[in-house]
């Protein structure tokens, strides 16, 4: 079954709600999160670190064929909780985008379903607004990394 990552956001406010379900069992969907070169193959981009764990903290890059850095990210994670939940910062760089706060929820539906629940929130609802709309926009990128993490992901069922 082909399942659609939603997006919501509402006037007024400066967070985002996401919510995919995956044909994936909960503890495969949460590796795809933590396990870096899941994460490689799924984001495009390259894990320079990523330390998961209460305090840990993540970078990941994306350079062109000529070496120039095209998308660089980082954050702290503040708390991780094995097959459960991450909560971590999110910053691009070489952007005029501050750090935004993500809460990331991992729920079992059935022995082969899961649920992912993000709840972002940024500096501002004007901030939130632009990065809904930048690149591709926010909910088209966001289907194709989740329709991608569940191609590979799948593949270790």
């Amino acid at each position: 079954m082909t399942h659609k990552t939603i997006v919501e956001s509402s006037g007024g406010q400066q967070d985002v709600r996401i919510t995919r379900t995956f044909d994936l069992p909960v503890e495969l969907l949460f590796r795809a999160y933590e396990d870096p070169e899941l994460v490689e193959k799924w984001m495009h981009t390259k894990v320079l670190k990523l330390e998961n764990r209460t305090h840990g903290s993540y970078t990941f890059e994306t350079t062109s064929q000529q070496g120039d850095v095209l998308f660089r990210a980082n954050g702290v994670i503040h708390q991780f909780v094995p097959g459960r939940k991450i909560v971590r910062t999110f910053e691009m760089e070489n952007t005029p985008f501050g750090a935004q706060l993500e809460f990331l929820e991992f729920e079992k539906l059935t022995a082969d379903t899961s649920r992912l629940n993000m709840h972002v929130i940024y500096r501002s609802e004007a901030e939130r607004d632009q990065v809904l709309h930048i690149g591709i926009g926010l909910e088209k990128g966001i289907n194709l990394a989740h329709n991608k993490l569940e191609e590979i992901t799948g593949k270790l069922k």
